[in-house]
């Protein structure tokens, strides 16, 4: 006599992560991907720096900060500068 057929269902298959961007679009010259974001943990800066209008931004960071938490650091701080 063989053994029952067992019923388990096979565990689900795991979605792709895909990677968070280090390039953004340039608030200022208006590219696409023009900006990379460099981070800095030793130091807890985080900086950001456009190839084609050559515009920088740097900010303080914590061990939590992801490059896109720079990026929106520039942009609020852009329009704080504009509301101004």
């Amino acid at each position: 006599m063989g053994k029952r057929k067992s019923k388990r269902k096979p565990p689900p298959k795991q979605k792709r992560l895909e990677a968070l961007t280090l390039a953004f679009p340039c608030p200022f010259c208006s590219h696409d991907r023009s900006c990379e974001v460099k981070i800095d943990r030793k130091a807890n800066v985080g900086t950001i720096d456009c190839r084609m209008c050559q515009e920088t931004y740097s900010t303080a960071i914590h061990y939590l900060s992801e490059p896109i938490d720079v990026y929106n650091s520039w942009i609020d701080a852009c329009e704080e500068q504009n509301r101004d």
